[in-house]
């Protein structure tokens, strides 16, 4: 992954805490959810500076057209798959999310299935950016 992409990521992650954020109550099982993806993608005040962001400001914004919205559901993923574990409450916050962005809850449930086990179902390197794209694109159109 290049540095333009992990600064696509951090934006998308930063899009996704602003979301839960304005809410008037988290819950603390989203809020360690969140803050363990900002952990394993290494988040620091830099990070912050880069995506010119001012977290006392901070709010969600519609990533716009159908393929950004593509790309930050890709990005999600990514996130998830950081630690190659998959928990229950990662998959909850990607329903949440992935709703907001006006996509159903069960093609993401389905999505995550896909990915999980394309791992063992090849054996040739996976391009899970690819497979994401093409399984959108099938179950939402």
């Amino acid at each position: 992954m290049n540095t333009e992409q992990l600064i696509s990521i951090k934006r998308s992650y930063f899009n996704i805490l602003a979301l839960f954020l304005q809410e008037d109550k988290i819950e603390s099982r989203f809020i360690l959810c969140l803050l363990k993806w900002g952990f394993q993608l290494g988040l620091n005040p830099e990070d912050l500076k880069l995506a010119n962001i001012d977290v006392s400001n901070l709010r969600f914004a519609d990533p716009g057209d159908k393929i950004a919205k593509l790309e930050s559901i890709y990005h999600l993923v990514y996130m998830i798959y950081l630690d190659e574990v998959v928990e229950d409450i990662e998959l909850e916050v990607a329903s949440i999310y992935a709703e907001k962005l006006e996509f159903k809850a069960d093609t993401v449930s389905e999505l995550f299935k896909s990915i999980a086990t394309a791992a063992y179902d090849q054996s040739k390197p996976r391009n899970v950016h690819q497979e994401v794209m093409e399984f959108l694109k099938i179950h939402e159109d």
